[in-house]
């Protein structure tokens, strides 16, 4: 069986065999959704060495925790989220070396060159510390707001894989575009 091209009944029927414990149902599995994790994990980080720890770490929690997956909506639904955590979570621990790293050590930073450092890129690194502003007081309002802004899923795929009705995902999406707002232009 080739997993290039699997529909999402497929991937879907593989995974309800994963979780019976079927070993070779979990290796193609992984081997189906790893380019789809793949570019979840780019989406946050665009240092593709960084996307990759970030889509290994996220097949290994995938592989881990697909008992947790309910059942109740898509396979793919359920791990674009793990991807998305384990994509930030890359990101903290990322950040969080650096920050612990001795400056006599590494030496000063160099600016990076405009002409050769993405809008991009830096509009991601500015998404995420606005996320992780928001999450101290917030948390309810991050995942949603990720999901939708950044990845472009529905409200009614988010409030299926969040476990909350969908009056409920919107307003935690508005409300949490009206936390973003300031700290992206950088008045936060």
């Amino acid at each position: 069986m080739t997993t290039e091209g699997l529909s999402a009944d497929e991937i879907d029927g593989l995974a309800r065999r994963a979780q019976d414990g079927d070993r070779t149902a979990l290796e193609l599995l992984l081997a189906a959704v790893r380019p789809r994790v793949l570019n979840v994990c780019r989406g946050v980080l665009p240092h593709l060495p960084d996307a990759e720890d970030a889509c290994q770490d996220a097949l290994i929690n995938i592989a881990g925790k697909i008992g947790s997956w309910g059942g109740r909506g898509r396979f793919t639904t359920w791990m674009h989220v793990v991807a998305v955590n384990s994509a930030r979570t890359t990101y903290r621990r990322m950040r969080n070396q650096a920050i612990a790293a001795d400056p006599q050590e590494v030496g000063p930073l160099e600016r990076p060159d405009p002409r050769t450092t993405s809008v991009i890129a830096g509009t991601r690194l500015d998404l995420l510390e606005a996320m992780e502003t928001i999450e101290r007081d917030h948390p309810q309002f991050v995942e949603p707001l990720l999901l939708r802004d950044v990845y472009g899923m529905s409200y009614e795929e988010i409030a299926q894989q969040v476990g909350s009705p969908l009056g409920t995902v919107k307003a935690q999406i508005h409300h949490g575009r009206k936390l973003a707002r300031p700290l992206l232009r950088g008045e936060g």
